[in-house]
């Protein structure tokens, strides 16, 4: 994707104003001071708490592990002491571009606010897919993307079976927690394995097992057609073959959409997320945008959207630079990783295009699996199943642009840090 022109080429703004106030928006804020920059930072958010971590929702916080407390990215203060604007339960209505940069019109408190900017950067991450089945509108019918959902869910863990629609990440996170508590939990999962396109077969069939083995009912090729009520409160979920699954309590889990409404006020193209290049620029060469709303193209031209605490640091990192005038830093190999009760997965690089898969396992702890995937006889990215170690070795080779052959890492009697090691040296 091209731009009008280099980002470098634009003065460095006086006002900075970023809409949405997650792990993206925070870093980038923090990014900016620790840069030196001394011009004015805003946030806006639409939540009313303070900027918190998300990924600790379905697990930490809900086994009751995390508090509100410690789920913030910064205390209060912190914004005080950095000189950054926090504007929370604000919704932003409208983004304009004006010659001298851009209006933002925003709701709070009942009153209508209208300021100007030199530079707009969103990070409007994403929302929850909602079901459109007949009964999905009840209110125990839950989705879990903020700490409101986190609290709705809370209260329904323990009130009778739980149903989770979709096999991936957040519902099977939120599962295995569930579990851990005693709660009765069936997964329903439309395709043929658990994490769609996220993982391979090999993997799926693994964590498949282990949440069987955590005591989960997982259905797999089952296609939910109604949540069935029962007087004031819902009775289960119908599937399409007329199976009936006792639920007190649904939790949809299929998948999130980009929040792209402002950018379309703009003008600048939307594909799944806010197409960006790899300064985070939109198509106008002058928006920026980061974290869950963006929407990558990769050097093969695939376009791809990354929900992952990585991804938004890099961007927010990028999105400082650019702002500032400064190189960019070089990206690393993107990771991302989900606990699942007893069970660590980390992922490092983009799957997809691979052409043979080499697994790996410990004889000595058959816990620890790996799956290498290559294209043209190098690797691309691996899947690590408790194997912390595996995966920092492997973290570091991608990321340094080492793309060792499946022969160079099919010795399973050696393992992995020991086969990288001229690499991390």
């Amino acid at each position: 994707m091209s731009v009008s022109k280099d980002a470098s080429e634009a003065p460095v703004p006086r006002s900075i104003v970023v809409v949405g106030a997650s792990h993206a928006a925070v870093h980038l804020a923090d990014r900016l001071r620790s840069e030196g920059y001394t011009g004015d930072v805003t946030l806006i958010s639409h939540e009313q708490h303070l900027p918190y971590q998300r990924p600790p929702l379905s697990k930490a916080w809900l086994e009751g592990e995390a508090t509100d407390e410690t789920l913030l990215l910064r205390d209060r203060t912190y914004y005080a002491n950095e000189r950054i604007e926090l504007i929370t339960g604000a919704r932003v209505q409208k983004v304009e571009r004006e010659s001298r940069g851009v209006r933002v019109d925003y709701a709070r408190q009942g009153s209508c606010v209208s300021r100007e900017f030199d530079r707009l950067v969103l990070a409007t991450g994403a929302r929850a897919r909602r079901l459109t089945l007949p009964g999905s509108d009840h209110r125990d019918v839950l989705v879990l993307r903020d700490l409101d959902h986190a609290r709705q869910l809370a209260e329904r863990v323990r009130a009778g079976p739980m149903v989770v629609i979709g096999g991936g990440f957040v519902g099977l996170e939120v599962a295995a927690t569930a579990r851990s508590l005693g709660a009765e939990v069936t997964v329903i999962e439309a395709g043929t394995q658990l994490l769609g396109r996220a993982v391979g077969a090999s993997t799926a069939e693994t964590l498949l097992a282990a949440h069987r083995g955590m005591g989960t009912d997982v259905v797999l090729g089952a296609v939910p057609a109604e949540i069935v009520r029962d007087d004031d409160g819902i009775r289960g979920v119908r599937l399409d073959d007329g199976r009936e699954i006792p639920a007190a309590t649904v939790l949809v889990g299929i998948g999130a959409e980009a929040r792209t409404e402002l950018a379309e006020q703009l003008g600048v193209v939307c594909d799944g997320g806010v197409l960006v290049d790899g300064q985070c620029l939109a198509s106008d060469g002058w928006t920026l945008a980061i974290g869950d709303c963006a929407t990558h193209v990769s050097h093969t031209g695939r376009r791809f959207r990354l929900e992952s605490v990585d991804n938004a640091t890099e961007q927010a990192n990028t999105a400082a630079a650019v702002l500032l005038g400064k190189p960019c830093p070089r990206r690393s190999a993107p990771w991302f990783w989900s606990d699942q009760g007893d069970q660590k997965l980390q992922i490092v690089g983009l799957l997809g295009g691979h052409t043979s898969v080499l697994v790996r396992v410990d004889p000595e702890k058959p816990r620890r699996r790996v799956a290498l995937y290559f294209a043209d006889n190098a690797l691309i990215a691996a899947e690590c199943l408790n194997s912390p170690a595996d995966f920092v070795a492997l973290r570091s080779a991608l990321g340094r642009g080492y793309r060792p052959s499946p022969e160079m890492l099919s010795d399973n009697t050696i393992g992995l840090k020991k086969l990288l090691m001229p690499v991390r040296s």
